[in-house]
């Protein structure tokens, strides 16, 4: 007969497995991917094809489908299932997680389930925007998404730039004690707040930045790794960037740095993702098409990314 105190032991030593996994799969470079579209606005999968595996070739450990870059606001259950195959099918062995967020509660836990059926690694989740529920709300909406799909490891996502939420680290703390919730994408843009987010992590937990231009300051914080734009563009920069940071190495992370701002600058003088997808224009690899309410990028962001493109050193389609 199973004792107590084995099965306690037995299940502490599978949640340092469960930890150390986490850790290993969510950790380091990863890839907000952009969805390319052809010119009358469909899909362009052939494109998206070849965008994911240049991004895998380049170092990319993880990959983001149906992010915030990936305009996953404007695509139908049809297109994300097929975005989602495509992506599993040509990542190599990177981790693929899946934006599944929604403002509806039960829509989040829906697309989460899919996204779990159809073989992803980990779900994004980002807090419900638009409604701006209190805390108890927002605990029970990941409450409820994390049963939808168990076993699916959730990426937690905060951006309230774009929701008008900001996840605190006093909430991050309950939020947890979900078994599920492994990981934070932290794009609030404050430093402080990754700092207190890093120096009160659970064991085991991952803490990602969520911003190209701030990942040398988080790196030096002690968060695991970044989600990255600009490493649609030039992945092999930022998976030595990042590695230098995880490294310490932080005169080598500095120099990566400098070399990469000017791009981190120029794919955000306008709204996510229209100058990247002038970018990839420019470099042959989709055209520049994005969903309404979005418009192309102006001329002065073309030139503006035209002239820093041109300076970065081994950036070719």
């Amino acid at each position: 007969m199973t004792s107590i105190a084995d099965r306690s032991h037995a299940e502490s030593s599978l949640r340092a497995d469960s930890s150390r996994q986490a850790e290993s799969r969510f950790s380091g470079l990863s890839v907000a991917l952009a969805t390319t579209f052809q010119a009358d606005g469909s899909l362009d999968l052939v494109a998206f094809r070849r965008l994911t595996r240049r991004v895998v070739a380049g170092g990319a450990q993880g990959l983001v489908v149906l992010g915030s870059t990936g305009e996953a606001a404007t695509l139908v259950q049809a297109e994300r299932d097929r975005l989602i195959t495509a992506c599993l099918e040509e990542a190599g062995d990177a981790t693929v997680v899946v934006g599944t967020g929604s403002s509806a509660t039960h829509q989040a836990a829906s697309w989460t389930r899919r996204a779990q059926d159809l073989g992803a690694h980990g779900a994004l989740v980002v807090t419900p925007y638009y409604n701006k529920p209190n805390v108890d709300g927002l605990l029970a909406h990941y409450r409820v998404v994390a049963d939808a799909a168990p076993g699916l490891p959730i990426v937690l996502y905060n951006v309230p730039g774009r929701t008008g939420l900001n996840l605190t680290p006093d909430i991050l703390t309950s939020l947890w004690a979900l078994p599920s919730v492994v990981a934070v994408k932290e794009s609030s843009g404050d430093l402080g707040q990754i700092d207190q987010i890093v120096r009160t992590l659970p064991p085991g937990k991952v803490v990602l930045a969520g911003d190209d231009a701030l990942a040398l300051p988080a790196l030096a914080l002690g968060v695991h790794g970044l989600v990255s734009v600009a490493g649609n563009l030039v992945p092999d920069h930022l998976r030595a960037l990042v590695d230098a940071g995880r490294a310490s190495c932080f005169q080598e992370a500095r120099d990566w740095h400098a070399r990469t701002s000017p791009l981190f600058d120029a794919l955000f003088a306008e709204t996510n993702p229209v100058p990247l997808k002038a970018a990839l224009t420019l470099l042959g690899l989709g055209t520049d098409v994005v969903r309404p309410p979005l418009a192309r990028a102006s001329d002065a962001t073309r030139l503006r990314l035209s002239a820093v493109l041109a300076r970065l050193e081994g950036v070719a389609a």
